[in-house]
């Protein structure tokens, strides 16, 4: 009959087991046999019933045995206190569950690759007071109804910090030696471990074995989103690379700008175990940065006021005409005359010129200074950029008119310049003498109207023009301090 049958097979399959299992205690195959129970599982092992769970319990490192399928048979105490969590829930939820996702992947991998032969892998497991380094070992395990594994942890989470303390002074030396800006190394609590040759320029007295906030009381920028040194340091160590931080530091009654930097010393791809900061000073980079800033304004405003001017000359000079050609021609020596100020204000590095250097340019196209029909008198005084701009344009029409009607348009004729200084404010008497007889002229011109107007009144007083019959004589009152002429 087939139930008769079938119970037959069934009770002679468990008589093949419980004859294998015999064979097995006879040859020493088997340590402890697994009872299943309603409750918990119960091993019974050779030479007494607890000698199997005595010998897990008095081992130091944690020790655990899995079943076949990986089931959790039995977990010592040691292993219990390693990852936190009591026997029963541990027997309860299982052992990869306990582990997380993760490390438990890490340890069926183990697992499967430890069919044949022992295995051992450095693991960071989650344990009671976090995370530790953990050497799990896994071996084959003959159970007689079948093969399971044995597993150890042991916690080498010392030995890990010790070879990283040893890689950081590693790393922090390298760094420390080929940097040329001021770098400190500081541990997981933020505290520094060291410090190049560098940092003494931001430090009073011993920096190593303090904080980085107490040693370096940093001002961030607002847009930095950082508040201490501390709140750097901290970021750092979160596994974050912070670069280009701006910061004040007040030394002495100095105040510094620095741009920092931080980043984590990994010994691995998990493990943290200190940052390092770099501090470079940008004081005097800035301040170059702040003028260069100043100058291309400066020179943005006189463009700007140069381009105001030669609008204003070349309107003026078109009123002032009759035809086309005899507006280029003025036109352009006035543009000229423009020109070679603006050259030498250039060679002076738009500081200040003197108003001999002016004449002396003014006049080269006709006569020389060392000419026995020009005097130059008191004019070696440098009068500001702005001053020297339209006194150019002044001499030039000066000379201009000289040259063509005045004393300067004849053999005989001369021209004196002489200056006299009163209280930061130069008198300029320009004088014709021995030229043709002089008539004022009909009407106002360009050239009139610049000499009379140019300098306003920056000096106190009004340009002085007189058509002597004998020669022109024009008086000018030439500011010699950086005053804005009105």
């Amino acid at each position: 009959m087939p139930d008769v049958a079938a119970r037959e097979a069934e009770l002679r399959r468990r008589l093949d087991e419980a004859e294998d299992t015999l064979r097995a205690i006879r040859e020493g195959e088997v340590d402890a046999l697994v009872v299943r129970g309603a409750e918990q599982d119960e091993i019974f092992a050779l030479g007494g019933q607890d000698s199997y769970r005595s010998f897990m319990e008095a081992m130091d490192i944690g020790a655990a045995a899995l079943d076949p399928d990986g089931k959790l048979i039995y977990a010592n105490a040691a292993l219990c206190t390693l990852l936190g969590r009591n026997g029963r829930d541990l027997q309860q939820d299982g052992l990869f569950e306990a582990l997380g996702a993760r490390a438990g992947q890490a340890l069926r991998q183990l697992i499967a690759d430890a069919e044949q032969n022992r295995r051992s892998r450095q693991m960071a497991l989650p344990c009671a007071g976090g995370y530790c380094h953990v050497e799990v070992s896994v071996a084959p395990l003959s159970l007689g109804f079948g093969r399971g594994h044995a597993l150890t942890f042991t916690d080498v989470t010392e030995r890990i910090e010790a070879a990283a303390a040893h890689e950081s002074d590693r790393i922090g030396q390298a760094i420390l030696a080929t940097s040329n800006e001021a770098v400190v190394v500081c541990n997981r609590d933020g505290m520094i471990t060291q410090a190049n040759a560098g940092v003494r320029q931001f430090s009073d007295g011993i920096v190593v074995g303090r904080s980085f906030e107490a040693v370096f009381p940093f001002e961030f920028a607002l847009r930095s989103g950082l508040v201490t040194g501390g709140d750097l340091v901290g970021v750092a160590l979160a596994g974050t690379a912070v670069r280009g931080v701006e910061a004040t530091l007040i030394r002495d009654g100095t105040v510094r700008e620095l741009v920092l930097s931080a980043g984590p010393l990994r010994q691995s791809s998990e493990t943290i175990f200190g940052c390092i900061v770099s501090m470079a000073d940008v004081t005097d980079s800035r301040s170059v940065q702040k003028h260069q800033t100043l100058l291309v304004n400066e020179l943005t405003h006189r463009v700007k006021n140069t381009l105001t001017l030669v609008m204003s000359i070349a309107n003026r000079t078109l009123q002032g005409t009759t035809d086309l050609g005899e507006f280029r021609a003025a036109f352009a020596r006035r543009l000229q005359a423009l020109a070679l100020t603006h050259d030498l204000l250039s060679e002076a590095r738009w500081s200040e010129l003197t108003i001999e250097e002016l004449v002396a340019t003014e006049l080269a196209p006709y006569v020389g200074v060392d000419s026995a029909r020009v005097r130059l008198e008191g004019l070696d005084v440098t009068i500001p950029a702005h001053a020297a701009v339209t006194l150019g344009l002044i001499l030039h029409e000066l000379v201009t008119n000289a040259v063509k009607y005045g004393s300067l348009s004849v053999d005989g004729g001369s021209v004196s310049i002489l200056g006299r200084h009163d209280d930061g404010i130069l008198e300029v008497t320009w004088q014709e003498d021995g030229g043709p007889l002089v008539v004022p002229p009909q009407k106002t011109g360009f050239g009139q109207t610049l000499i009379t107007r140019g300098l306003g009144t920056s000096g106190g007083r009004p340009t002085e023009v007189r058509f002597r019959p004998e020669g022109l004589v024009c008086r000018m009152y030439v500011p010699t301090e950086s005053t804005p002429i009105a």
